[in-house]
């Protein structure tokens, strides 16, 4: 399965009548815009207001703010959802804090983000070090995205045992972080999709491009 797909079905098993649901780093719809009609609550948070004022579900309540500094009291929701934003944290370990702090006692933290454990995330790390305007450009053009959608990546919670670290220390437990491969990942021609399928077939598990990830509080 599609790692898209797996994080979708695990934040939809944890979803249900009464259930507070955050998603952290919204953009502009993504899973929780199919997925809100199964929460009581359903909150978005971005640092990007043109992306919360695109958002395609109006249901969803949606504040800006930094990951680092989310605005709600403690213990507000049952489930935090993330996917690909930890590959963008300054600063992981004041989000996987504030992650801990609005989560309730026996919640849960649901994440998608790439595993820097694998070659092409590597990659995007080193590209990102000539500066955001070659990312940017690489990105926009490889897989059609707007510049503006392209966000400098850091990488500073991107594998298994760094994200368990922050996650310890956040007071987080480790329910499952699945390592899963994604052949499309490199789909933008048919040349490139059959190297990344050989690719995909020689990588270790443990090294497989992306990471689903349960924690709980």
């Amino acid at each position: 399965k599609p790692s898209t797909l797996v994080y979708q079905e695990i934040v939809a098993s944890y979803l249900g009548p009464g259930v507070k649901v955050l998603d952290l780093g919204c953009g502009r719809g993504g899973v929780i815009e199919r997925l809100h009609p199964l929460a009581s609550l359903a909150v978005g948070v971005d640092a990007d207001l043109a992306s919360l004022r695109e958002h395609r579900a109006p249901a969803v309540f949606r504040v800006q703010a930094l990951a680092e500094n989310l605005p709600f009291p403690p213990c507000s929701f049952d489930l935090v959802i993330s996917s690909w934003v930890l590959e963008h944290l300054a600063e992981p370990e004041k989000t996987f804090e504030e992650i801990a702090r609005v989560l309730k006692p026996g919640g849960h933290f649901v994440f998608l983000t790439p595993n820097l454990l694998n070659p092409i995330p590597r990659l995007g790390r080193e590209l990102a070090k000539f500066g955001s305007f070659l990312q940017r450009s690489l990105v926009a053009g490889l897989y059609g995205r707007q510049g503006h959608d392209v966000f400098h990546p850091h990488y500073r919670a991107n594998t298994p045992r760094r994200i368990d670290e922050l996650a310890s220390r956040a007071g987080l437990r480790k329910i499952s972080l699945l390592p899963i491969g994604d052949p499309t990942y490199l789909a933008f021609n048919r040349i490139f999709f059959r190297l990344s399928v050989r690719l995909e077939d020689l990588i270790p598990r443990e090294r497989k491009v992306h990471l689903v990830g349960v924690y709980e509080k």
